[in-house]
């Protein structure tokens, strides 16, 4: 309890008001007590000096005046008073004898002063002074006088002197006692001044104790209540506050928590910076996002965080401005898009900013493809276009005279159509392949009837073009596969059909099949021993309208590999292509065995 700096500071001032008040009562006993003494003092040795002026004076007249004389002398003595008699001319004509040392020397001062000012100087008979020993005020000389008369005319005077020695010394006792008096009754005070000033500073303890729990975080406990007075609405109102406060911060813990959990699972970075610039809440999206970023000079614990320097320069200059900014931090690989916005305090202050990050690299990705797509497809729709209009023209206008050529631009137009039409229907099936909108079953089906009717429609038309056709089982005939075999025979012939293309006279087309590894899938391959494809090329080869070796003039759309990519896709299956320029490519994709067949 003593350890409380409030219960000491009112102890210790209560023990000073104690002690003061002992001193200032002790000083004033002393100093009013001393003048009312002195006063009395004077009162009698003022009576004691007219008693024996007025015995000197009837001693005059009568034979027994020494006998008179020395009763009244010893009396006065007895009190410690001393005697001068003085005649009318300030003749001395007695003095006290039996002096000490030290107020004979008192006394010496005071017979000079009698002579030299009082009996000259004085105007009033019985007149009384006091007058300094020279030393401290506990030696003051008292003086009086009072005249000898006879027969109504003064012949003398009387004077008696004493010293304050004896009152101070007992009025310093006296002091010394009200002194020790005042200090004890104020030991005894302290007992229940302590007991009283703890009954005060226990409430209050007890609210610190709950305002410091509450600044640790723990707005369980309470105040008590039960104190009467200031001390118990006080305690009351801090309840009520940490009531209060307790509601309002558990609100703002499940807001925080729910944005907290808000931007932890969403995909875009975030990152809180104050004033200094110093990261204060990252949320785990941040830390994957810069992942395919150009890294640039990691040396600060910031970069690593986000390694974009003009990104930390929009955090300084939104915190100066007070303004949001956004950037998109593009590079060859990926492309961001950065959006900083101040933080302001409930003040309006700015406390500090907040950077959001997303990765848009898929999204202009895709937006370049659709540009690409709408050229291309532009494109591919003016060429046939261009055609028909160039023969329609000059046959609108009569110009072509002759029959044969007539039907030659006819048989032309024909072709064109039929160009035109095969471009919109891929253009359609693509679309509806990627929606989800072409809707085929797939089922068990027999995989070595599709390639052995691809053999007898394909084998003459390769026949006519120089051109060896093959069918090759390199594990023996196909287990029963999973799939649709009109989007198999579909896929083989998109294939087939890019191999001829780019397969010179002479050379070999081969389609191989091969049980996996694991034997739950077979491996379809298309081999050619054509032109190949470039390194540049290959990683856009299944490329909506993307053409390799456009300089030699292939026909084509363009769509046959994506179309084959998206029936695989849809069908859960995979391709593959391999290829050495100016050796030959290969296409590869799967299909999936059905549980329970063998390999033949």
């Amino acid at each position: 309890m003593f350890r409380s700096v409030f219960l000491r500071r009112i102890i210790l001032m209560m023990v000073i008001s104690l002690l003061a008040s002992a001193v200032v009562t002790s000083a004033m006993f002393y100093f009013f007590s001393f003048r009312a003494l002195r006063t009395d003092r004077e009162t009698e040795m003022q009576t004691r000096a007219g008693s024996i002026a007025k015995v000197y004076g009837d001693s005059l007249t009568t034979d027994s005046q020494e006998e008179l004389l020395s009763g009244v002398l010893t009396n006065v003595a007895i009190n410690d008073s001393y005697v001068l008699i003085y005649g009318d001319d300030a003749t001395l004509l007695y003095e006290s004898d039996e002096i000490s040392d030290i107020d004979l020397k008192m006394f010496e001062i005071a017979k000079d002063y009698v002579a030299s000012d009082m009996l000259s100087a004085s105007s009033d008979p019985y007149d009384s002074r006091i007058i300094s020993s020279g030393g401290s005020s506990d030696k003051d000389i008292i003086l009086v006088q009072a005249p000898i008369t006879q027969e109504g005319t003064v012949v003398g005077y009387v004077v008696l002197s004493a010293t304050t020695n004896e009152l101070t010394t007992a009025l310093f006792d006296l002091a010394k006692v009200l002194f020790l008096a005042t200090l004890l009754v104020a030991g005894v005070m302290l007992i229940p001044i302590c007991i009283v000033s703890a009954r005060i500073v226990s409430p209050l303890q007890k609210v610190n104790n709950v305002a410091s729990a509450m600044g640790q975080g723990d707005f369980s406990l309470r105040a008590d209540t039960r104190a009467k007075g200031e001390i118990g609405e006080l305690a009351k109102s801090f309840n009520d506050l940490a009531d209060k406060l307790s509601v309002s911060i558990s609100e703002l813990t499940v807001e925080r928590n729910r944005l907290r959990e808000i931007f932890d699972v969403i995909s875009e970075g975030i990152v809180s910076v104050d004033l200094e610039m110093k990261p204060l809440y990252s949320n785990p999206a941040i830390s994957t996002l810069f992942e395919n970023a150009k890294k640039r000079n990691l040396f600060t614990e910031r970069l690593q965080l986000i390694p974009f320097e003009e990104v930390w320069d929009d955090f300084k200059k939104c915190i100066a401005e007070r303004t949001t900014l956004e950037r998109t931090l593009e590079s060859r690989e990926s492309a961001f898009l950065s959006t900083i916005v101040p933080t302001f305090d409930n003040t309006g202050t700015v406390a500090g900013a907040t950077g959001f990050f997303r990765d848009i690299t898929e999204s202009e990705r895709l937006e370049q493809t659709r540009r690409d797509y709408v050229a291309n497809v532009s494109h591919e729709l003016r060429t046939p276009l261009t055609a028909l209009r160039g023969l329609v023209e000059p046959l609108a206008d009569g110009m072509v005279k002759n029959e044969t050529d007539r039907m030659r631009y006819y048989g032309i137009i024909l072709h064109e159509t039929m160009r035109l039409s095969r471009l919109i229907d891929d253009m359609l099936e693509l679309s509806r392949l990627q929606a989800r909108t072409l809707a085929f079953k797939t089922f068990p089906f027999d995989l070595n009837a599709t390639l052995n009717e691809l053999q007898a429609k394909f084998t003459p038309i390769m026949s006519d073009s120089s051109l060896t056709f093959l069918i090759e089982y390199r594990d023996g005939p196909c287990p029963t596969v999973m799939g649709n075999p009109d989007r198999v025979e579909q896929i083989l012939v998109i294939l087939m059909d890019n191999a001829k293309k780019y397969t010179p006279p002479g050379g070999s087309i081969t389609i191989s099949t091969q049980l996996s590894e694991k034997k739950d899938q077979v491996l379809v391959s298309v081999i050619d021993t054509g032109q190949g494809i470039h390194e540049y090329d290959i990683d856009h080869i299944f490329d909506r309208f993307y053409k390799a070796d456009r300089a030699r003039g292939k026909k084509g759309t363009g769509l046959g590999l994506s179309i084959a990519r998206e029936l695989l896709n849809y069908m859960g299956e995979k391709i593959e292509v391999q290829s050495e320029y100016g050796e030959g490519t290969t296409f590869t994709f799967t299909l999936k065995c059905v549980q329970g067949t063998v390999w033949y």
